[in-house]
């Protein structure tokens, strides 16, 4: 693809129109500051990606005459959600007025317009295409929520995964489940022993962000989960069926219903994966679910340092060191262990967070790091876990780069593999 110039800065009016300023150049943002952003690092938006206004914030620019960075006078500063599959390299550049209100959890990506179009510092991390916006029918989506409605009644998993996630909103994973393929979710667990101050699926009264769904309100049985999940690693192309999912709290927390569920789903079928997304605050809960047979962990985290780890997830009786433990674990008995990587330019790719991943993979062989964008207000992040000084940083695309160069067999990805890339041909581009 052919690397753009530099695109102009972006603002809205605040009525839902978007405009170019041509007197400034586009910038990004890392840690608190502002930098320009090299050519070589756009790309368009990616179909599937949409643009934010960010009311009570001016965004910043390069000024396309003197060079100097200043600010846009102009409306309100402008984000890009970029989908998933593609990790950012910069946040949005702006100002925040005294009386910006907090924004909602999604991610902030820089953005600027260039001669034909929309483009953001991304990258595609995934050749993976199951949440492709283009690759969902909602009339298939639809049909299938009838039919499983109709085939499993009395079925409150399946009934929460149909009207709520479905259908309400429009969540990837559960419309894939219902057009018969790839990775079926599983939520299992009601409550939760973090606090993560960006939880998607419960905030406290007194904050001003919503989460943005609601979380499972009932503790599933493993005859619940085994009646649905069996036909489905039976029938579908490269199954999956994965515990813990953005509608629920921990599924370590339900570990002895999910151990049942896994030995009775294999006395069912062999086909297929079974993975636990999690916090892996629990590491004996772990050990007994790799021997029930469960085949791949994704922790979730924000940093591979305690002190940034801490603050914001908040741990119920538990500490960082457990969910390095978990990772090992999983490894120790030949299943595949992924990061769910919070990525956030300006904390990510300081050399402090370097060296902190460095060992982490290590200390735990870890398969695979999946670069998720940080669905967090920046501002309200950094200054929740109290960090005013990122420290040293050498941008997210070097990381990565870095990262691979030291650890040939580490895969990179935004997705949980089936067993068919576990197994085979990682880089196959299967779902096509």
């Amino acid at each position: 693809m052919q690397a753009a110039s530099e695109p102009y800065l972006l603002y809205s009016d605040g009525n839902g129109n978007i405009f170019e300023d041509t007197t400034l150049y586009a910038v990004g943002r890392s840690g608190w500051d502002a930098y320009p952003i090299p050519s070589e690092e756009w790309i368009p938006l990616p179909e599937g990606g949409s643009l934010y206004e960010l009311p009570g914030r001016r965004g910043i620019g390069i000024d396309v005459k003197t060079g100097e960075m200043r600010l846009c006078e102009k409306g309100w500063a402008v984000a890009a959600f970029i989908p998933p599959a593609h990790t950012g390299f910069y946040l949005a550049a702006y100002e925040t007025l005294p009386e910006a209100p907090t924004l909602p959890l999604f991610c902030y990506t820089a953005a600027g317009w260039l001669e034909d179009g929309f483009y953001v510092p991304a990258t595609r991390i995934e050749s993976d295409i199951r949440q492709e916006h283009e690759g969902f029918d909602q009339h298939k989506v639809e049909s299938g929520v009838k039919t499983m409605l109709e085939s499993y009644p009395h079925n409150r998993l399946v009934q929460h995964l149909a009207n709520n996630c479905a259908l309400t909103y429009h969540c990837p994973a559960a419309r894939n489940y219902f057009m018969g393929r790839w990775e079926c979710p599983i939520p299992s667990s009601p409550a939760c022993n973090a606090n993560c101050i960006g939880c998607i699926s419960f905030q406290p009264q007194e904050e001003t962000i919503p989460s943005t769904q609601d979380r499972l309100t009932f503790k599933p049985t493993a005859a619940e989960i085994v009646e649905y999940t069996v036909p489905h690693l039976m029938r579908a192309p490269y199954p999956i069926v994965s515990f813990g999912q953005g509608c629920e709290g921990e599924p370590l927390l339900m570990w002895e219903t999910i151990r049942e569920s896994i030995l009775e789903i294999r006395k069912h079928t062999g086909k297929g994966s079974i993975n636990i997304n999690t916090n892996g605050s629990k590491p004996e809960a772990v050990r007994a679910l790799c021997e029930a047979g469960l085949n791949s962990i994704r922790v979730s985290t924000n940093s591979a340092r305690r002190e940034i780890y801490m603050p914001y997830y908040r741990p119920n009786n538990y500490d960082f060191n457990d969910i390095v433990e978990s990772l090992k674990i999983v490894r120790s008995y030949g299943g595949w262990a992924s990061i769910n990587y919070f990525v956030f330019p300006g904390m990510t790719d300081s050399i402090a967070e370097y060296e902190a991943l460095r060992k982490l993979i290590r200390e735990t062989d870890l398969s695979m790091i999946q670069w998720r964008n940080f669905n967090i207000d920046p501002d309200w992040y950094l200054g929740k876990i109290g960090v005013t000084e990122t420290g040293e940083c050498m941008g997210v695309k070097q990381l990565q780069e870095l990262i691979a160069d030291e650890f040939p067999n580490l895969r990179y990805g935004y997705f949980n593999p089936p067993m068919e890339r576990i197994k085979g041909n990682y880089m196959a581009d299967f779902a096509h």
